[in-house]
């Protein structure tokens, strides 16, 4: 009798217990939900409070600038196979640099077109007209006539960009207005050449640009513009972290000369170098404080007359066939040579007709020559 009545007490009390935890939990009920509890767990404060200093840097950066980057649609008449002459449409960039409506962009972006239509974020619309052009840097300035004062971009400086800092592109890239990448400066003085053009000295990026991203700004850290976006190694045909803007130094002088009535011209040395230093340099029994290695000299420029001498005989080096044998350029108007780009620099704010001094290593000796700028696409390599 007290054995069944101890099992009785237990059956209860196991009942109990049962009903109390298992028949009150969510997973065994037939008819409720599987749970009770958030089907998630998310953070504790606002979004906002939770981005990193970068992120907000971004954000800050594009909220300030995208009302001034301008998206530029250009028409060109083309004859086609019947003698017929149609109408195509081509997309790019800019941005402005007043409040009465002047923009900066690519000359390739408004070449040859007979109407340029400007687009806001706003969605206001403009006709522009060209003002100044600038082929061998492919720059152009355009103006629109405003309804209103609009926001515009101040102009940093490219002469001090360093690899690794931050950039920041806007742009229009496939119709994709108001589009932002980002990255960082992944070299500077970059030469690229086509059949019909040679663009030297350009920061190289690897922050997105592609088709319809040319002519729009390339931002630092602190909003300025530092580049024009303008070109993209791109050989599969899309963006591959291969991108190039234009210094915005060299737009600085066009808009200098256009402001002060001046006809505008770009100096050139008339010379192709490559820069070298440490072991090769001393390896080819020049000082290993390194300077630009002349390449070519261009027939018939200022650089020629000023008996500048070219390669003499050609070396393997690595994957490189380097030319050797010319000068070597150590300094120029007076400053050591350190960077690939250094003669693009220094006469970056120079015009043609001007001088400037070079120290070139020759034949183991030092020699001082005085050098005229001529214009550029006077060099004929």
């Amino acid at each position: 009798m007290k054995l069944r009545t101890l099992l009785i007490v237990l059956g209860l009390v196991g009942g109990f217990v049962y009903l109390t935890t298992f028949s009150s939990s969510p997973l065994r009920r037939a008819n409720g939900p599987l749970w009770t509890g958030p089907l998630w767990s998310g953070p504790t404060v606002a979004l906002s409070a939770g981005l990193g200093s970068d992120e907000v840097n971004n954000i800050d950066i594009y909220k300030a600038a995208k009302d001034s980057v301008a998206y530029i649609t250009s028409t060109v008449y083309q004859q086609t196979f019947f003698l017929e002459m149609v109408p195509t449409r081509a997309l790019g960039s800019g941005f402005l640099i007043s409040a009465d409506g002047r923009i900066l962009t690519n000359n390739h972006v408004v070449s040859g077109s007979s109407k340029i239509e400007v687009k806001f974020a706003d969605q206001s619309r403009y006709t522009a007209k060209v003002l100044v052009r600038d082929p061998a840097d492919d720059l152009a300035l355009i103006q629109i006539e405003p309804r209103k004062k609009l926001p515009f971009l101040k102009l940093g400086d490219s002469d001090g960009l360093q690899v690794g800092q931050k950039v920041l592109a806007i742009g229009n890239p496939f119709g994709y207005d108001g589009t932002l990448t980002t990255g960082v400066v992944s070299s500077v003085g970059r030469e690229i050449r086509s059949e019909s053009a040679r663009l030297e000295g350009l920061v190289q990026t690897d922050a997105a640009i592609n088709e319809g991203n040319s002519g729009g700004p390339l931002l630092d850290s602190q909003g300025n513009v530092i580049g024009i976006n303008t070109a993209i190694l791109a050989p599969s045909g899309g963006n591959i972290g291969i991108g190039f803007a234009m210094p915005i130094n060299r737009a600085k002088a066009m808009l200098e000369d256009f402001r002060a009535g001046k006809s505008f011209g770009r100096p050139r040395l008339g010379i192709s170098t490559v820069y070298i230093a440490g072991d090769l340099a001393e390896e080819l029994k020049l000082p290993a404080s390194g300077g630009l290695l002349v390449q070519e000299v261009g027939r018939g420029t200022t650089a020629e007359a000023a008996g500048i001498r070219g390669y003499r005989d050609v070396v393997q080096v690595g994957n490189m066939r380097l030319g050797i044998g010319g000068d070597l350029i150590t300094e120029i108007d007076g400053k050591p040579v350190k960077e690939p780009d250094a003669v693009t620099r220094a006469i970056s704010r120079k015009r043609p007709g001007d001088n400037v001094a070079l120290k070139v290593f020759r034949g183991g000796r030092t020699v001082d020559l005085q050098v005229k700028l001529g214009e550029a696409g006077e060099a004929r390599f």
